[in-house]
C-alpha cells in the first residue's frame, strides 16, 4: 500500500513532528508510514485523513499483489 501523506503534509506546510503531535504518534511513526515501511491502524488512518483534510480513500492507494 502506498500513500500521499508526505505530499499532503507538505501542501499544508506541516513538519513530520507537527503531524505526529496532531495525530498523537511519534515522528518516527509518521516517517515509517510515509516511506511505506508501516501500515497504520484503521483508527490512525482516519485520524491522519482528518488532519490532512481528505478521505482515507484519497490518502492511501492499495496496490494488490498480482
Amino acid at each position: 500500500m502506498e500513500n500521499r501523506i508526505k505530499e499532503l503534509r507538505k501542501v499544508l506546510q506541516l513538519s513530520q513532528e507537527e503531524l505526529a503531535k496532531a495525530a498523537n504518534v511519534s515522528r518516527q511513526t509518521i516517517n515509517a508510514i510515509e516511506n511505506n515501511k508501516y501500515d497504520p491502524s484503521l483508527e490512525l488512518a482516519f485520524r491522519l485523513a482528518h488532519i490532512l483534510g481528505c478521505k482515507v480513500d484519497d490518502l492511501f492507494i492499495y496496490l494488490p499483489d498480482i
